[in-house]
């Protein structure tokens, strides 16, 4: 691209730092930012960043992973069809940035490459992925004593719930709507102050980046009104925790046609589906390491608390892991897709979703069946009724889901050496500092992280 050209907009914007974003393993959003004088130079020759960077937990403790320690260096090398202005930040922009050696190689420690290389596997198939990623969120207001409240009691879908939020949700949307993220749906949750707003699905890597950037949007406009928003899994453990939910649709190469919706019926899936689903199921206890990634997460995750805990698929079941989705009313092509319900924001939405897809295409290379749809609540079947069903309990704490990932052959493999060992360390740092802190160390060090 020419560059200069790209310059002069970004000056014509109004715009003085342009931030180089990356999401680490541990699912922090963090960057560099460069003057607009030295942007060409940096868009050409990077941002330099220590190799040691993917190896910091979200405590900021640097964890003893080989080859990422003071020696050494990679570039920030931002992706251009990324770039927004942030409305939120005057002066400033933001594009969502790859991990380069010096030798201007993909690294191998980088979340984003990884999702690149899936979405890759997956077009080699015959595959193209649209996904979006359904956020819920929590708006409080700080205490004098440094502790955070919920910004309302509202119930579930109240209106009295809208009309605490109005102002804020307002600026919100158009933050969104400006970076080029339209909404879909707004509503007031179940839990005090929780929100729902989602935006619009995107190709595989688009939906990623728009993530990050929602994050940084909700918290900042959030900010400047003052209150506070947590994305935390479980912000108040006595109410309803925030998912974060991946809906995810496989297409022809073209984008024609609903590979998972069988021909001629919508609602139902195709044979192509039912293998997807299938796989994603086969490898859940490990990929919940991945989409539910924090200590905090495992508060969430229990049985009849509409967030998932067992191992299984439905239509329109919300206590299912896997939830398949109907489609809407006279549709011209079928939105049949799934949504993954243990999912949270506390994931690095590159490994997420990266991972989820290496899961589905596993299911259809090998074929696998994920047997009947489970049309009831799981937690309400016995024991051994669920084991005669092959449903699974998902891991109950960080730690154990860990434990899976390890020992899953098929998404270790697709995370590559590093990336796996940077994410099994960071992970199993957090896990055992948090063990040793009590219930409101835990609360507080997500609530404000995410």
């Amino acid at each position: 691209m020419d560059l200069n050209a790209f310059e002069r907009k970004v000056r014509h914007d109004g715009v003085r730092f342009v931030r180089f974003l990356y999401c680490d393993p541990g699912g922090i959003i963090r960057g560099k930012a460069v003057h607009v004088d030295k942007l060409v130079e940096r868009m050409q020759g990077g941002i330099g960043l220590t190799v040691a960077m993917p190896a910091m937990n979200m405590l900021d403790q640097l964890q003893p992973v080989e080859g990422l320690g003071p020696v050494g260096e990679i570039r920030l090398v931002p992706d251009p069809g990324s770039y927004a202005p942030l409305p939120y930040a005057p002066s400033s922009a933001g594009m969502m940035a790859d991990m380069v050696t010096l030798g201007r190689k993909p690294w191998d420690a980088c979340a984003r490459t990884f999702l690149q290389r899936m979405i890759g596997r997956a077009r080699e198939a015959g595959v193209s992925i649209q996904a979006a990623f359904e956020p819920e969120w929590t708006l409080a207001v700080a205490r004098e004593d440094g502790s955070f409240a919920p910004a309302d009691r509202s119930l579930c879908f109240s209106t009295v719930g809208w009309e605490t939020s109005v102002a804020v949700i307002d600026d919100i949307v158009a933050a969104l709507e400006a970076q080029g993220m339209p909404v879909e749906q707004f509503y007031p949750e179940l839990g005090h102050g929780q929100q729902e707003l989602s935006i619009r699905h995107a190709d595989a890597l688009r939906a990623a980046d728009n993530h990050v950037r929602y994050r940084d949007t909700v918290r900042a406009v959030a900010r400047k009104h003052g209150f506070v928003a947590s994305l935390a899994p479980k912000p108040f453990v006595d109410q309803a925790g925030n998912g974060c939910h991946i809906h995810l649709s496989a297409w022809d190469a073209d984008g024609a046609r609903n590979l998972m919706a069988a021909e001629g019926k919508p609602n139902e899936l195709s044979d192509f589906g039912r293998r997807w689903i299938a796989g994603v199921l086969a490898h859940l206890p490990g990929l919940v390491a991945l989409t539910a990634a924090s200590c905090n997460s495992y508060r969430r995750l229990k049985p009849h608390m509409w967030s998932s805990a067992f191992t299984c698929w439905g239509f329109d079941n919300r206590e299912a892991a896997v939830r398949i989705a109907s489609g809407l009313w006279d549709e011209a092509t079928p939105s049949l897709n799934m949504e993954l319900k243990p999912s949270d924001n506390s994931n690095n939405p590159y490994l997420a979703l990266g991972a989820l897809i290496a899961a589905g295409l596993d299911g259809v290379e090998k074929g696998l069946d994920p047997g009947k749809p489970v049309t009831v609540d799981p937690g309400a079947l016995g024991e051994g009724e669920r084991t005669a069903l092959g449903i699974r309990r998902l891991p109950e704490s960080l730690a154990a889901a860990l434990e899976a990932l390890e020992h899953d052959a098929v998404l270790m493999g697709a995370l590559g050496d590093l990336l796996g060992r940077t994410f099994l360390a960071v992970k199993r740092s957090e896990a055992k500092a948090f063990a040793a802190q009590d219930q409101a160390f835990e609360l507080a060090q997500h609530f404000y992280k995410f």
